[in-house]
């Protein structure tokens, strides 16, 4: 029984120690296969990886290098100096990315050269950062000029107007005060007569009609004349107006109705306010016809009486 016993625990003995060392050889075997990393390089490819992050988020910004290089070139609204800076700000921008940009790329960079590019990709956030706060006070004093034009505008657009209405206010003045100082006729009488030698006679014959004669009051309360002139127009039935050489006929010119033949002009002198009584004669030669005829008065291009007188 001992012996058996003895047996029994020299085999499990010896089963302990196969085991033993059928697990060490199998977990050598694993162990072979794996390759144990440097911390240092491991640390270096995390640095570059946060720095190539880091640098993607920066190039990829909504800020556009290309549109600000653009407007650097233009000369519109932006003075010298603003556009100087720009350009310099955008050139500093491109030369970081192009120096970040070789670094990163480069398998062999070291840690100083990754060092070098964090502190490159810090001044170019803080370049970008300090446009894109240049932009936004740029377009807020946009809006502000845009709507102190507008406001401007409105203002330019009542001056306008105002001017507008200042000027047809002062038309209307000045008609007015033309108007009124134009002389006005009243008291008009026409008549006709029949002169034979010494002895003169009214008439409403046109056969017995030989002289025109015509009276009327001038006055004016806004101006004082040395040499003030007045036309006379007469006009025959037919429409025609009646010259002669003899009383200096001829033409002048109407606010009205353009170009007009008259019959003859008087000239006196005129004192401001005074009624100015005027008569004067023609004396007509051919046989007057039958019909209505008129007599107007003008001053300065305006008619200012006019009556008539009929012949049977």
């Amino acid at each position: 029984m001992r012996s058996l016993l003895l047996v029994l625990f020299s085999f499990g003995l010896v089963a302990t120690w196969v085991y033993h060392f059928y697990d060490k050889a199998h977990y050598s075997d694993k162990t072979a296969g794996v390759t144990l990393k440097n911390p240092a390089a491991i640390q270096h490819e995390v640095l570059r990886d946060s720095l190539q992050k880091a640098y993607s988020k920066i190039d990829t910004l909504d800020f556009k290098l290309d549109s600000a290089s653009t407007l650097a070139n233009t000369k519109n609204d932006i003075s010298d100096s603003l556009e100087a800076e720009l350009v310099l700000k955008v050139n500093e921008i491109n030369r970081l990315k192009a120096e970040i940009s070789s670094i990163l790329k480069n398998p062999n960079s070291t840690n100083s050269e990754l060092s070098q590019a964090r502190q490159k990709i810090s001044e170019m956030e803080d370049i970008i950062k300090g446009l894109r706060n240049e932009k936004s006070n740029l377009e807020a004093d946009k809006q502000l000029l845009n709507a102190r034009l507008d406001q401007l505008s409105g203002e330019v657009t009542d001056l306008q107007q105002n001017i507008r209405r200042l000027d047809n206010e002062n038309k209307s003045l000045a008609e007015k005060i033309k108007s009124a100082s134009v002389f006005t006729a009243s008291a008009l009488h026409f008549t006709t007569m029949d002169v034979k030698e010494t002895k003169e006679q009214e008439t409403t014959q046109a056969k017995k009609a030989n002289r025109f004669i015509a009276s009327f009051i001038l006055q004016n309360n806004f101006n004082e004349y040395l040499n003030a002139e007045i036309i006379i127009v007469i006009i025959e039935p037919g429409g025609r107006i009646l010259q002669s050489s003899v009383w200096d006929s001829g033409t002048f010119d109407t606010k009205t109705e353009g170009k007009k033949n008259f019959t003859r002009k008087i000239k006196f002198d005129y004192i401001k306010g005074e009624q100015k009584a005027l008569i004067f004669s023609l004396d007509v030669d051919d046989a007057l016809k039958k019909g209505t005829y008129s007599l107007q008065i003008w001053h300065d291009g305006q008619k200012i009486g006019e009556t008539t007188r009929t012949l049977y």
